[in-house]
C-alpha cells in the first residue's frame, strides 16, 4: 500500500469548501494507497509525475516519483509516497498546473506543505 499525503493547507481547503461533503474526498484521495495507477498524467518536472483527480467540477493535483510509479509491484507500493498539494476547479486548471510546475522547477517537492 502506498503513503497518501496531503498537505496541510490543501486540507484546510477542501474542509472549509466542502464541509461534510469532504468525507467523500478524502476518501477519494486515500483510495490513491490501494490504487496509485489511478488519476491522469498531466505533467513531468525531473522525474517527478504531476498526476490530477477529479471530482465533480474540481481536480485534485498530486506528485509522486515517476519512476516508482512505473516500475512497482504490489509487494513494492509501500515505498511510494503520493503527496495531494493542490486543488482547482475547471477553470482555474492550467494556472494550477503551471503553478505547479513552476514551484517543482524552482525549490523541488519540499515546497509543498
Amino acid at each position: 500500500m502506498a503513503k497518501v499525503e496531503i498537505a496541510e493547507s490543501l486540507r484546510d481547503e477542501i474542509l472549509d469548501k466542502f464541509k461534510e461533503e469532504s468525507k467523500v474526498i478524502f476518501r477519494l484521495l486515500y483510495s490513491l494507497g490501494d490504487n496509485p495507477k489511478k488519476g491522469k498524467a498531466i505533467g513531468n518536472v525531473g522525474g517527478i509525475v504531476i498526476k490530477e483527480l477529479k471530482y465533480k467540477v474540481f481536480r485534485f493535483y498530486f506528485i509522486t516519483d515517476g519512476y516508482k510509479l512505473k516500475v512497482m509491484d504490489s509487494n513494492q507500493l509501500s515505498e511510494l509516497l503520493i503527496r495531494f498539494v493542490r486543488m482547482s476547479d475547471k477553470k482555474d486548471q492550467q494556472k494550477t498546473i503551471d503553478e505547479i510546475k513552476n514551484v517543482l522547477r524552482k525549490v523541488g517537492k519540499e515546497r509543498f506543505s
